[in-house]
C-alpha cells in the first residue's frame, strides 16, 4: 500500500532493510541510505526547518512512494521505470561496487522521481491534466532546495560508511580529471539542480505532452544509469582493485549502513551536499 505519512514511509523502509539484511539482497543498500535521509527530513519538518512543513511531508511521501512502488514492481517481476530497472538489475551483479549501487539508486530517485513528485505536490491529483502556474512552482523551490542542506549534514556520515565498507574507495580520486566517467563525476547537488529544471519543464506540460516529457526523461536517465555501471580502461582496473577489498556480505553491509550512528562533524571546507566519490 502507498504510504500516506512520512512515518509510514520510514516503516516501509525498515521492512525492506530487514528483509534485505536477512536475505543478503543488495537492494537493501539504497534502502538503508534512503532511511537516513528520510529520517533527517522528518526531523526537519518536526523542528520547523521548512517554510511549509505539511507541504514538505506531502512532497516527501509522494517522492518515497515512487521508490516503494518501483521496489514492489521489481520484486513481483513487473516492469518499472528504466533507471530503477537498471538499478535493481545491478543488485544481482556481485562485481558492482557498493558505491555504484548507492549511485544507481540516487540517479533513479533524484534525476527522475524527484521532479515528478515536485509537480505532483503542486498540482495534486491533476498532475497530468493541468499545467502548474509559474508562481506555484516557485513557491515550493525554497523547501525543495532545503533538502540540499539536509543531505549536506549527512555527507560525512555517509562518506565514513562508504570508506568503512570499501576502504580503498579513495583510489577513484586518481581519476578525478576523467570528465567522461559519470561514476567519478556524479554529484548529488548537480542531480538535484537537474531535477528542479526537469520539474519546471514538466510543470508546463499537460496531457500527452506531460506523459511524453516523463518518457523522454526516463530514457535519458536510463542512459546515465547504464553509464554508471560501465568500467573501462584504467578506471576498470582501479574498480577491480577496490572491489577486492570491499566487504562481501550484503547483510553485513546493510547492518553497518543502517545501524551506524550519526557523526556531527563540523569543519571548514566540508562539501555542502556534494557527493563526488573523490
Amino acid at each position: 500500500m502507498p504510504a500516506s505519512t512520512i512515518d509510514e514511509v520510514l516503516s516501509q523502509l525498515k521492512d525492506i532493510i530487514a528483509e534485505s539484511e536477512g536475505t543478503g539482497d543488495r537492494a537493501g543498500f539504497f534502502a538503508a541510505l534512503y532511511y537516513k535521509v528520510t529520517a533527517e527530513v522528518k526531523e526537519g519538518i518536526d523542528t520547523g526547518k521548512f517554510e511549509d512543513g505539511p507541504r514538505m511531508e506531502r512532497l516527501d511521501v509522494l517522492f518515497a512512494n515512487r521508490y516503494l512502488a518501483a521496489y514492489e514492481q521489481w520484486k513481483m517481476g513487473l516492469p518499472t521505470t528504466g533507471p530503477w530497472a537498471v538499478a535493481f538489475a545491478a543488485t544481482k551483479k556481485r562485481s558492482c561496487l557498493f558505491l555504484q549501487h548507492l549511485l544507481l539508486g540516487m540517479n533513479a530517485h533524484i534525476n527522475l522521481d524527484l521532479g515528478i513528485a515536485a509537480v505532483e505536490t503542486v498540482r495534486g491529483q491533476a498532475a497530468a491534466v493541468e499545467p502548474s502556474g509559474v508562481q506555484a512552482m516557485q513557491d515550493i523551490q525554497t523547501d525543495f532546495n532545503s533538502i540540499n542542506a539536509i543531505i549536506g549534514s549527512l555527507t560525512y556520515e555517509i562518506t565514513n560508511d562508504i570508506n568503512r565498507v570499501s576502504p580503498l574507495m579513495s583510489l577513484l580520486g586518481l581519476h578525478a580529471d576523467n570528465t567522461e566517467s559519470l561514476l567519478v563525476q556524479f554529484s548529488i547537488t548537480n542531480a538535484r539542480d537537474g531535477a528542479w529544471c526537469f520539474a519546471e519543464e514538466l510543470g508546463r506540460k499537460a496531457g500527452v505532452e506531460y506523459t511524453e516529457c516523463i518518457a523522454a526523461r526516463d530514457g535519458d536517465i536510463t542512459k546515465l544509469a547504464q553509464a554508471l555501471i560501465v568500467s573501462k580502461g584504467l578506471i576498470g582496473i582501479t574498480m577491480w582493485i577496490i572491489h577486492l577489498f570491499e566487504w562481501k556480505k550484503p547483510g553485513r553491509i546493510i547492518k553497518a549502513l543502517y545501524g551506524s550512528k550519526k557523526q556531527f562533524i563540523k569543519a571548514a571546507g566540508l562539501p555542502g551536499g556534494t557527493a563526488h566519490v573523490v
